[in-house]
């Protein structure tokens, strides 16, 4: 079972988005997906269309262990892939688990469990091919629950200067986390989100980011797309919502860049390949092609001469010729 956590410390950089899009393109490639909300905004519960009402099954739940793993584990409208819900109860899970012990690795040890108590059959294998979590933007006790939890990570930044000037302490902080809490721990890949090559500042952050982290940079960028904003909003993936989008075939390329680091496990090795992202349909560079209906022309206008101006209502009235007349007389003294 592959673990994988999305993270930054910085906010708005496209996490949960990657996170949800990630898990269903592997999901619709023929992998089992189980996504863990980690946040306690819940963007990624909201983004699949779920509710956990304060009490019910959730990530909160699990970290205290009133729950299992299993038990908490609800699907989607995509197949094969299952959601650990969280709600605004996990907001309060870092100060309730302050004095816990091991409370660096509660959530590890709740996989661990979900492991072993797997049924025996379908040759043995583990309950879902990917583990996924979407990490809050902050490095408290949530982030090192999945980052304990968690075999490699995956780096999402938005291609502007503030996410580059975070992304050196990030990774010296993942560094020390792999030395004294999780050796496994390694970086699948670093991902750049809302990337517009328009911009000429998008163009060289991502360069700059290339060129400090050779190899590392996954070679497909998440392009800016709205039609990725607008899917949460009616509790769909991309696929489900605008599966010709751009978003849908950056994170489909963004899924196979990803399946080639399953050749190191043994039990992912069977897994059918991940079709190719289909092709950007070409531009016409004279006409229309000729599937599609040409447009109607446009009616001819005629432009008529201006009706002169109307008469302003504020143009006050022709006095009458007694008019002063009448107006000296209430002068007058009597």
């Amino acid at each position: 079972m592959r673990r994988l956590a999305v993270i930054n410390q910085k906010g708005g950089v496209g996490k949960t988005t990657t996170c949800a899009n990630l898990g269903a393109a592997l999901a619709l490639s023929g992998r089992r997906v189980v996504l863990v909300d980690m946040d306690a905004q819940a963007n990624l519960t909201l983004s699949l269309n779920a509710d956990a009402p304060p009490g019910s099954p959730s990530t909160y739940t699990v970290l205290l262990g009133q729950t299992t793993f299993a038990e908490s584990t609800r699907d989607t409208s995509t197949k094969d892939l299952r959601l650990v819900p969280a709600n605004i109860d996990l907001s309060g899970a870092e100060l309730e688990l302050a004095a816990a012990m091991g409370r660096e690795h509660l959530m590890k040890e709740a996989l661990a469990e979900w492991e072993r108590s797997a049924p025996a059959g379908d040759g043995a294998r583990a309950p879902a091919d990917y583990v996924m979590f979407d990490c809050p933007p902050s490095l408290g006790l949530l982030s090192i629950n999945a980052l304990a939890a968690a075999d490699e990570v995956l780096i999402a930044i938005q291609t502007e200067f503030l996410a580059l000037q975070g992304m050196s302490k990030l990774v010296e902080i993942l560094q020390l986390l792999k030395k004294r809490l999780n050796p496994r721990l390694e970086i699948a890949g670093i991902l750049p989100c809302l990337y517009d090559s328009r911009l000429k500042l998008a163009r060289e952050v991502l360069a700059e980011i290339r060129r400090f982290f050779p190899g590392q940079v996954l070679s497909c960028p998440v392009r800016s797309n709205v039609k990725l904003a607008e899917a949460p909003s009616f509790g769909k993936t991309i696929f489900e919502y605008a599966g010709d989008s751009n978003g849908a075939q950056d994170y489909l390329a963004v899924a196979r860049e990803i399946a080639h680091g399953e050749q190191r496990y043994a039990e992912l090795a069977n897994l059918p390949p991940i079709a190719e992202p289909a092709a950007a349909k070409p531009r016409a560079t004279t006409g229309r092609p000729a599937a599609e209906p040409a447009e109607p022309p446009l009616p001819t206008v005629v432009l008529q001469p201006a009706p002169p101006p109307a008469k302003s209502s504020d143009e006050l009235p022709t006095l009458p010729s007694n008019a002063f007349e009448v107006l000296e007389g209430y002068a007058r003294p009597r």
